[in-house]
């Protein structure tokens, strides 16, 4: 009979630490969180060193009645996340089930029975560093948007929100989309040179790098004309080797993930976004079925920015790189990775199986197609950061043409180290020929190439979490939740693998720039991130870093209340309200732009905004709403815009309840059927797509707009 009750977050994990323990433990989940802040009022006694009026959710009171009834007579153990938030569910789960503190608190940073076993050796109580950290963070959290959301309702749009990291990242993706739209597109040519030694192949490429011994810019020829002309000079001038230098590099691998490195990597291999691959990660870490009917945690807890390995995975990979590839695969020493990431936790690992032996074909089989791809770069990340170097071939040769330099270069592997791990192949892609200083060469042809310049790409996932990190802006629990907040609450949309502002979260990142610097500033909020470090380091009590912040915010919040006025964030249009004559006013909704009328609330009238260049089907829209009488009590139909797009309501609402759908027609036909129309629709997120008209007939559907 048990004698324990051990408590993990979720049933999955729950399930796996079972099969390792003995009879003596119950293992249960507390499903996350049972305890949080009100969701009706901020929950803060701000007379109390801002204390926190935790409650339990309805949500969780069935679980807390459970695990009650379970830890009748027994001890308890809690085994939750090796992290803040962990260690606050831990100490939430103390106050509620055992106040008097007699509770047992192990970590561990994967689920293994060695690492368990060695966890229940070496118990310890809760790190209330930690948990002031975390509940600092949350505190802080709750303070901005409590104070910051309900101004932009009244300001902006109801259902914004505002937010320490959230409006950083938002800010960050507007201006970056600011400085594509100031960019101005310049036209420029590249010259590129067909070279061939005499008698002796192969033909090679030599790029125009140089004029008059000082590098030419991007824009050096910047018309057709100008290349043509530079083209005649070229083809009468002697092409003589000025130099040729041959060196060897070597090429080091980088260290296993975190978990930062590891989205990026996510997002860009293998095109999944970072709640996605924190969903796939969290399914590795706390185990899979291998068919044997043991479930067995493959990979290391993927919250972390650290990227220590403890010695015991270095021995045992540096076996299967041995074993797989050969020793000459195996450096002498092991390598050990210093965390770059300010603030690491290094007391935490890296992200890598939990076995180095598990290779991703042995347990393809068993896992699903995202968790396969993810593992298979976590494994290959790993032993590759323990193998030898790659060590490359560059030759490089300098052309003297006249006044004009050219260059030409060709690297190769000549031996590929962790590169062959990491399944990536350095070949030569400009053979050239024996070339010696002195050499004259012949001109088989030259290559005009007109190019344009381009301004800064919009930011992928990837590329926002690594900047976000770079600025030492949110931590590795924080990027994903931070990037799907930011698309729920439709400050951005995904438009392929890029994020683009919408219209709204430029006036909102406009209001918070204007009135509250300080919550989109970046340097502001990198300091409040280590003040929160220094926290868990037992270096700061919670109640200074709060008071440092709260009461200068506070003050500037209530003199900003007075002075924000609705008009400053509207703009008003020419067009007239059909009801009252007002001037109609552009607003956001939970769907969009539309016009209301600025007479309300006495004048409510208000109607959608059409897609630019769409007059065709505003003009059909009007015609049907010109003769539209509502079906259920003959009063007249409006359009209004809804979670899945345009439709007709009675104008009677809310006496009368009845609706029609409206398709929205681009003007083109449907690419795969080519008899329904291609119609915009939405999710029922609220986020847009195209599809056929004619479906269920026709299923075609594409999240890019069909040009």
């Amino acid at each position: 009979m048990a004698t324990k009750l051990l408590i993990v977050e979720s049933p999955a994990k729950a399930k796996t630490i079972n099969q390792y323990l003995g009879s003596d433990f119950l293992v249960l989940a507390s499903y996350g969180h049972i305890r949080d802040l009100p969701k009706t009022n901020i929950g803060i006694d701000f007379e109390n060193n801002y204390n926190p009026k935790y409650l339990v959710p309805k949500d969780s009171k069935k679980t807390v009645k459970l695990l009650k009834k379970s830890l009748s007579g027994k001890e308890l153990w809690l085994a939750t996340d090796y992290d803040r938030e962990g260690e606050a569910i831990a100490w939430h789960l103390e106050q509620i089930l055992n106040p008097k503190g007699n509770s047992r608190r192990i970590v561990f940073t994967e689920i293994t029975k060695r690492a368990l076993k060695k966890a229940i050796q070496q118990p310890r109580k809760i790190d209330f560093n930690l948990v002031e950290a975390q509940q600092a963070r949350r505190i802080l959290d709750r303070l901005v948007g409590y104070s910051l959301s309900p101004l932009l309702w009244k300001v902006i749009a109801r259902g914004l929100s505002a937010g320490r990291v959230q409006s950083v990242a938002v800010r960050l993706i507007c201006e970056r989309e600011n400085e594509i739209n100031k960019f101005k597109v310049e036209e420029y040519w590249d010259i590129f040179a067909k070279l061939e030694k005499e008698n002796q192949s192969p033909l090679f490429a030599a790029k125009l790098y140089k004029f008059k011994d000082k590098k030419t810019n991007k824009i050096f020829i910047k018309s057709e004309k100008d290349a043509n002309s530079l083209k005649s000079i070229l083809e009468k001038e002697k092409w003589l080797v000025l130099n040729v230098e041959e060196k060897k590099e070597n090429r080091f691998p980088a260290p296993p993930f975190i978990t930062s490195t590891m989205q990026q990597a996510a997002s860009t291999i293998l095109g999944f976004g970072a709640k996605r691959t924190m969903k796939i990660a969290q399914e590795l870490y706390e185990g899979i079925d291998l068919g044997t009917g043991k479930r067995k945690g493959l990979i290391t807890y993927m919250r972390t920015d650290s990227v220590q390995v403890s010695k015991q995975a270095i021995s045992q990979v540096r076996k299967v790189i041995a074993e797989k590839f050969g020793n000459k695969y195996l450096p002498k020493n092991p390598r050990f990775y210093k965390s770059k990431t300010k603030g690491a936790q290094e007391a935490h690992e890296a992200i890598r199986p939990t076995s180095p032996k598990l290779l991703p074909e042995n347990v393809k089989g068993h896992l699903s197609y995202d968790q396969f791809k993810l593992y298979s770069i976590i494994w290959k990340r790993f032993v590759a950061s323990q193998a030898s170097e790659a060590q490359i071939k560059i030759i490089t040769v300098d052309i003297k043409v006249g006044d004009y330099g050219f260059l030409a270069k060709d690297e190769n592997a000549i031996f590929p180290g962790f590169l062959k791990i990491w399944d990536r192949k350095i070949e030569s892609k400009n053979k050239m020929p024996n070339l010696k200083k002195g050499d004259f060469l012949i001109l088989k042809n030259l290559d005009l190439q007109q190019k344009f310049t381009k301004p800064i790409a919009r930011f992928t996932e990837a590329g926002l979490i690594k900047t976000l990190e770079k600025m030492g802006i949110g931590r590795p629990s924080t990027y994903a939740p931070t990037i799907d907040t930011i698309q729920k609450r439709g400050y951005i949309q995904k438009e392929g693998k890029y994020l683009l502002p919408k219209e709204i979260a430029f006036i909102v990142i406009k209001l918070l720039k204007e009135k509250f610097e300080e919550i989109v500033d970046y340097k502001f909020t990198a300091n409040m991130e280590k003040e929160l470090d220094k926290i868990a380091e037992g270096k700061l009590k919670r109640k200074e870093a709060l008071d440092s912040f709260w009461f200068k915010f506070e003050k500037h919040l209530n003199k900003q209340k007075k002075n924000l006025k609705k008009e400053d964030y509207q703009e008003i249009t020419k067009e007239k309200c059909p009801e009252c004559g007002k001037n109609l006013v552009i607003k956001f909704g939970r769907y969009g732009k539309f016009l209301a009328c600025s007479g309300f609330p006495e004048c409510k009238f208000s109607k959608p905004i059409f897609e630019e260049n769409n007059e065709k089907q505003k003009k059909e829209i009007e015609q049907i709403i010109a003769n539209k009488k509502c079906k259920k009590c003959g009063s007249e139909m409006i359009l209004k815009d809804g979670r899945y797009g345009k439709f007709l309501a009675c104008k009677n609402y809310p006496k009368c309840k009845y609706t029609e759908p409206i398709l929205e027609k681009i003007g083109q036909k449907c690419p795969e059927c080519e008899k329904g129309d291609v119609v915009v629709k939405r999710t029922r997120k609220g986020k847009i797509f195209w599809g056929c008209s004619n479906y269920p007939k026709c299923k075609w559907a594409s999240w890019s707009k069909p040009k």
